[in-house]
């Protein structure tokens, strides 16, 4: 066995009564790469918070190179050389990318010196590829880029143990791909990783070691050279998944419910994302949108929405314009839902609970209210009814969201924005963060809305849920369509040149 950098000895977690963790024993050897398997609140988030400084455990030791310690805070943790990119972005928005880097740094003060930090920034991004200008403030970047500065933060710093919760998440397959490059570059390095996912393509890809986790518990430890995907995905939800295949029926699309034509569209810098996006979507039929992230799918997500207003174009849902109407109308008059992409921005008040979430989108009508008195116990009863169905894993639903792990707070958005009853489902990114087991329920949530005649539009970056679930294939790029394909017509080689932008014949 090689030398241990880490050992984490019986670590226990108590939230109140709740016991997040629960005697945790994992090693990791140096230099090695440690993926963490685990379903939605399993406790890895918690376990990489407790060795960050974050929390601290009430039972159980943390050795350290071979000494037990503690690790009282971040500021501790990173001085001892550990580092961590947070699921969820720890950046302020207004500052540069190269500013965001300072932040915290030792030894500053008057004597920053932000043109030493801009070029170390410029070869760092240059080695991962990340292609990033330390000058651009963060808003103004995209999701995708953003968790790119996260990554940049820690390789500043020149952690040794590496803890990466999530980190592709949120990136394109190109980009995914240079990315666990990287890490093996890391590794060649001499560098610790620890590796939060629940892509177990990933962890076949990169991974040396697995720790597999089940409510608070090491339920498995396993070497991937031994194991494989399949293995991995039973052991940690105890059945065998199979998500790529989906009985879709014998059932034909109906009439046209959502219909988009010409529309144009610029982003929050002003820049043109939509450039004249037409596409139709029939009761009974699921969209998918294909394409690299940033290329106007979320725009395009937005525009039917409401949340972002075309410059030009028609949208119209069973014949009706609802071009310029409201998110009010849209949602209550013409029954469009929407699962958004950014859970925390978007989807959830984090400090309200989750009963208080779960009325979010329909708090103004019964059975959520009458004459603009809230019906608490109406609330409550239909928020218990919907963790219980979509498996939102929780304390009890007073609880704030903001202490539910990530693939939770998405089950919730899921059940509040299904169990109205749309007409039109908008679903963006909507398996990010979810375990295989929380992803199969999704798709098979998508697939009953199917069944009962709903136009879906389901836009993911990641291919292989889109041709799980997906009638059709739209590819964006750069702010058009490219083509259109069924699942059927899919080859990489025909992707990955609409995905480049090399348009197809016919297509506007």
């Amino acid at each position: 066995m090689s030398e241990l950098v880490l050992k984490l000895d019986g670590i226990a977690k108590l939230f109140g009564d709740f016991r997040a963790l629960d005697g945790v024993h994992m090693e990791i050897e140096r230099g090695s790469i440690h993926a963490i398997l685990g379903e939605n609140g399993a406790g890895k988030t918690t376990l990489m918070n407790i060795l960050f400084g974050l929390y601290q455990p009430e039972e159980g030791e943390i050795s350290l190179n071979g000494k037990v310690t503690k690790i009282p805070s971040p500021r501790i943790a990173m001085e001892m050389g550990i580092g961590m990119i947070h699921q969820h972005f720890m950046l302020v928005d207004t500052l540069t990318v190269a500013e965001n880097v300072a932040l915290g740094l030792p030894d500053q003060g008057a004597k920053l010196d932000l043109g030493r930090i801009v070029k170390r920034l410029a070869e760092l991004s240059e080695e991962y590829q990340f292609d990033i200008d330390p000058h651009e403030e963060v808003w103004k970047l995209p999701i995708g880029m953003r968790q790119r500065v996260e990554i940049l933060k820690v390789l500043f710093r020149d952690a040794d143990i590496i803890i990466l919760d999530e980190p592709t998440s949120v990136l394109a397959p190109n980009e995914i791909s240079n990315f666990l490059d990287g890490m093996a570059r890391l590794r060649a390095a001499g560098k610790t990783v620890i590796f939060i996912t629940h892509k177990l393509d990933e962890v076949e890809a990169i991974a040396d070691n697995v720790t597999i986790m089940q409510h608070g518990k090491v339920s498995a430890e396993v070497r991937v050279a031994e194991s494989d995907a399949r293995e991995m995905a039973r052991l940690m939800v105890g059945r065998d998944i199979v998500h790529d295949v989906v009985d879709r029926g014998d059932q034909k699309p109906g009439d046209i419910v959502l219909k988009a034509s010409g529309l144009r569209a610029r982003d929050n810098r002003g820049i043109e994302a939509l450039k004249g996006v037409s596409l139709e979507i029939r009761a009974g039929e699921v969209l998918g949108i294909a394409g690299v992230d940033g290329n106007g799918q979320a725009e395009l997500s937005e525009v039917i929405t409401g949340l972002l207003d075309p410059e030009a174009g028609t949208i119209t849902v069973d014949g009706e314009d609802i071009t310029h109407k409201s998110v009010y109308a849209r949602r209550h008059t013409h029954h469009v839902s929407y699962v958004p992409e950014d859970r925390h921005h978007t989807g959830l008040v984090l400090d309200f609970s989750i009963a208080q979430n779960s009325m979010l989108r329909d708090f103004r009508i019964p059975p959520f209210s009458r004459k603009g008195v809230i019906n608490t116990s109406k609330v409550r009863e239909k928020a218990k009814d919907w963790v219980d169905r979509y498996d939102v894993r929780m304390r009890n639903i007073d609880q704030h969201v903001r202490f539910l792990s990530g693939g939770n707070q998405q089950k919730l958005i899921f059940a509040r924005e299904v169990e109205c009853d749309p007409r039109v489902l908008v679903v963006m990114q909507p398996c990010k963060g979810l375990d295989v087991g929380a992803i199969e329920a999704v798709q098979r949530t998508v697939m009953a809305e199917r069944a009962n005649c709903k136009a879906v539009l389901y836009i993911s970056t990641e291919l292989e849920h889109i041709m799980t679930v997906a009638d059709r294939i739209a590819v964006m790029c750069a702010g058009e369509i490219t083509g259109i394909l069924t699942p059927d017509e899919v080859t990489d080689e025909r992707i990955g040149a609409l995905m480049g932008g090399i348009k197809e014949e016919g297509v506007a």
